[in-house]
């Protein structure tokens, strides 16, 4: 099935990135193994960083708010940061072993485990109020009549194996009462603008669009009859994830967990500091404007960082039942794709800088 203009050209910037981690990866920057003994995952996790440990981070928002707190200068150790995010990017840059720390949401840890690549999760971030500040919206194409999700019924549906969004359709349908075979999944990578162009030019009736993406979509649309749906699941796990390899180096575990910490740090940093984070983050270094930054700051609203997983878990592992009922994977254990060393390291950061 022909994709349409939108999926080629969505593709080159995608293309071109994991072509530099592959030449990242043949240089003297690219992640290195251990030499030393290994740390077996029953062991503490180690608190000294040996000199020298360096890492290497694709977290590009998190970057900014460590430069914007000051945070950034608080590490025993070097961070190499990798321009990256999302699940299909950062697991070719983990197989490239030009990574050391990603940031993403909760299927790209299961799809990498699918996929061969064992990789932990070391820690977790969630909204507040997640109902009322969700992450993704359905995004109804003009003229596409869906009041509620039983409209969906008979719809082409932008599907994104791999990714939060294309899990997040599999729960909308199953909220609704309805299955694949009800609709019409049109595959389309879920990157930069390529959902809104094809809601608006009609290639798809039907996708999840998330942060700007909604304000401009409606804004720019919304005269031909586009619309939005609130889906009423909540869609706001975040996650910082390693392969389960590097954490075999006592060095870099160590490391991870003082990023951890400072990661936390960060996170509540952004939302206390809400108009240095437009201007700095969104403004400056996204290019966008400060009404745009206001109305992400608004939609994310306040981070939830637990100190205990048990929900957390729970919670993945209803994802990953159903993505292996729908796509004929292997069932998984969510425990199994968490590393509970590192469960209360974030939450402690935030107490100990309160």
């Amino acid at each position: 099935m022909s994709q349409g203009p939108y999926h080629t050209s969505s593709l080159r910037p995608v293309l071109a990135a994991l072509l530099m981690l592959v030449m990242t990866a043949c240089t003297p920057g690219a992640a290195q193994e251990s030499s030393g003994p290994e740390l077996s995952a029953q062991a503490p996790l180690p608190t000294a960083v040996p000199e020298g440990t360096r890492l290497i981070v694709g977290d590009p928002a998190t970057r900014v708010a460590l430069e914007l707190s000051g945070e950034i200068d608080k590490f025993s150790f070097d961070i190499e940061w990798a321009n990256i995010s999302g699940g299909p990017q950062t697991t070719e840059a983990f197989r490239a072993n030009a990574l050391d720390v990603g940031a993403v949401a909760d299927i790209p840890p299961i799809h990498a485990t699918w996929t061969g690549l064992p990789v932990k999760i070391v820690a977790a971030k969630f909204r507040k109020d997640p109902i009322d500040h969700p992450t993704y919206e359905l995004g109804i194409a003009p003229g596409v009549q869906v009041k509620s999700l039983a409209d969906l019924r008979g719809k082409k549906i932008a599907y994104s194996p791999g990714q939060a969004q294309g899990a997040l359709v599999l729960r909308v349908l199953k909220k609704a009462g309805l299955t694949k075979d009800d609709v019409e999944l049109v595959e389309l990578p879920s990157t930069g603008d390529v959902y809104p162009n094809a809601l608006a030019s009609r290639q798809v009736d039907v996708a999840p669009i998330g942060g700007v993406n909604i304000k401009r979509y409606t804004g720019k649309f919304g005269r031909d009859g586009a619309t939005t749906v609130q889906h009423g699941l909540r869609d706001d796990p975040a996650h910082l994830y390693v392969r389960t390899e590097t954490l075999k180096d006592p060095a870099k575990a160590a490391a991870i967990r003082e990023y951890v910490a400072a990661w936390a740090r960060a996170s509540r940093w952004a939302y206390e500091h809400p108009k240095e984070w437009i201007e700095g983050y969104y403004v400056k270094d996204q290019g966008l404007n400060t009404a745009d930054g206001q109305y992400l700051v608004e939609q994310a609203g306040e981070p939830d960082i637990p100190a205990d997983w048990t929900e957390v878990i729970a919670r993945h592992q209803e994802t990953i039942d159903i993505l292996a009922a729908e796509t004929g994977n292997p069932p998984l254990k969510a425990e199994d794709l968490y590393d509970r060393r590192f469960e209360h390291i974030a939450a402690d950061a935030l107490k100990e800088g309160a």
